[in-house]
């Protein structure tokens, strides 16, 4: 699908769960240098304390986002779909799947991926800690390395340009308030659950 029908198609997920003026919104935004400053001071924050757990790209995108939608003047929403690596998904199948039964469900039974949209930027907080930890894809691993190197904590671009470092955002859901809320609550107990071990 191309970039222009994603968009398309995700301006839609978004109005069915959040209504159309949201869905303008996502469209037209630009990032600021000090919404740049902002989601980095978030994101390192949120890195720091959130403890390395597989299957976390929900929970932690869920926390990134509460905590952007609080400082920043910006659209976020919280999406899940297939994350591909040249053109070869390592998260997801690209089939259509129920979102409001998985993410409502205590346990997720869905093999997706989750990340955040800044209006048109995908932000994914969890792409570097899962590639770097052994539980990761061994393609996606490879990549990472290959193409962005050690120690990063936070994949920022715009949608747009995320095929040119070989990596595919291909949306099929859009969470809910109350799905983001109860998945941050999750997060937040895994955070407590960490500062008591």
């Amino acid at each position: 699908m191309s970039i222009a029908k994603d968009l398309a198609q995700l301006g839609k997920h978004i109005a069915a769960q959040h209504g159309w003026p949201a869905a303008k919104a996502f469209k037209s935004y630009e990032m600021t240098d000090a919404d740049r400053a902002t989601l980095s001071k978030c994101a390192v924050d949120l890195l720091t304390v959130f403890p390395p757990v597989p299957d976390s790209s929900a929970m932690m995108s869920a926390a990134l986002a509460v905590h952007l939608e609080s400082r920043l003047n910006a659209p976020v929403q919280v999406v899940a779909g297939t994350l591909s690596v040249e053109g070869v998904p390592v998260f997801g199948d690209r089939q259509l799947f129920d979102g409001a039964a998985v993410f409502g469900e205590p346990e997720q039974a869905w093999n997706g991926h989750v990340w955040v949209m800044v209006g048109p930027y995908i932000v994914d907080i969890s792409i570097f800690r899962i590639a770097y930890s052994a539980e990761g894809p061994a393609r996606l691993s490879r990549h990472v390395d290959l193409v962005f190197g050690p120690g990063k904590g936070l994949y920022v671009d715009l949608w747009k340009r995320t095929a040119q470092q070989g990596l595919t955002y291909e949306p099929q859901y859009v969470l809910g308030a109350e799905e983001v809320t109860n998945l941050m609550g999750k997060a937040y107990h895994l955070i407590q659950q960490a500062r008591t071990d």
